[in-house]
């Protein structure tokens, strides 16, 4: 699914550490305060048994309106 400016909707985020995968989140489309245009993923990851909040941005290099 695309959304109107042919970005795709949602994109797998694979999470890893050092240590190995923590885990997959799902970013969806989002056009940032900025006007800048991107990805957004928050969530809970756990990784040796400890569960952490995480926040991921996938921001368009030169997507920011002029």
């Amino acid at each position: 699914m695309t959304t109107d400016n042919n970005v795709q909707a949602e994109a797998l985020a694979e999470v890893s550490v050092n240590i190995g995968k923590a885990g997959t989140l799902i970013a969806r489309a989002k056009t940032f305060s900025t006007g800048s245009r991107g990805y957004h993923a928050s969530g809970k990851l756990v990784l040796n048994g400890k569960t952490y909040q995480t926040n991921i941005q996938l921001v368009e290099v030169g997507s920011k309106p002029q």
